[in-house]
């Protein structure tokens, strides 16, 4: 299986600063998005101090591990990854008053071969393009998504709502994070979109979805994400992550690689 990894990230038309932050390591198929929270610009702080982190150290340690870690044992490196992070931040958090009560939203992938460890604190999001159908791989960690569960709005609902970013888990606001984990099998031809509630909270599923069936290079599908929610409003940063699966390349001979072909 092959993994091809495209982002971008956009302050939107209604905030100066961008606190959202987005990194993969292609070598190691790994993505990881978070969207910061804070004053003084402290949300940019925290959401990079967490994709940086977990971009380097956990990385490092697939590419120490390569392919023959099992599932128990990648969960694990990412659990450890996380946490340390979240001490970074909350620790930066205390020790700096301009820092104080920053925090981030964490969506964090491993894809291996048929296999993914998807891991998410907050209301950023992962959804799942297969088979002309989009699916929502995260819950929403957020007010909203509680009130939802308890049948006190319906999802129609929810989408206008007030206080849509209330979150009720981040990274960086305490000592302890809350990270939720799940294993979920790939299949050829797979799209998976990490996404800042910048983009959800623009766009409906279908809107999502649309984008996706067309088919398009990633770079262009991601293109097309950021440029609909600016024009459905654009009122927070906006950021995606596409990653697609499809078959092993063949390999090439060394006369091949160095002609291109």
């Amino acid at each position: 299986m092959n993994f091809t990894f495209c982002a971008q990230t956009d302050p939107g038309r209604a905030r100066e600063n961008n606190e959202d932050s987005v990194a993969f390591d292609a070598a190691t198929n790994l993505g990881v998005l978070a969207d910061g929270m804070g004053g003084y610009n402290a949300g940019e702080i925290a959401s990079g101090m967490a994709t940086a982190y977990i971009r380097s150290e956990l990385a490092r340690w697939l590419t120490e591990a390569s392919q023959q870690a099992n599932a128990g044992e990648v969960r694990r490196a990412i659990e450890i990854c996380v946490d340390n992070a979240n001490r970074s931040i909350y620790g930066a958090s205390c020790a700096n008053a301009q820092y104080a009560g920053m925090g981030t939203t964490l969506v964090v992938g491993v894809f291996q071969d048929s296999r993914l460890l998807l891991g998410h604190i907050g209301d950023s999001r992962c959804y799942r393009w297969r088979g002309n159908a989009l699916s929502q791989l995260t819950k929403d960690h957020s007010l909203l998504q509680e009130q939802i569960d308890a049948g006190l709005l319906t999802t129609e609902q929810a989408a206008t709502a007030p206080n849509k970013n209330l979150v009720t888990r981040a990274l960086g606001v305490d000592d302890v994070a809350l990270l939720e984990l799940h294993e979920h099998r790939v299949e050829l031809g797979d799209i998976y979109l990490m996404c800042s509630d910048g983009l959800s909270d623009m766009m409906r599923d279908l809107a999502i979805a649309q984008v996706l069936e067309n088919g398009t290079s990633l770079a262009l599908m991601a293109a097309e994400l950021v440029t609909l929610a600016n024009e459905n409003g654009g009122r927070d940063n906006i950021t995606v992550l596409l990653v697609q699966a499809s078959a092993t390349p063949e390999k090439r001979g060394l006369m091949a690689r160095l002609l291109g072909k």
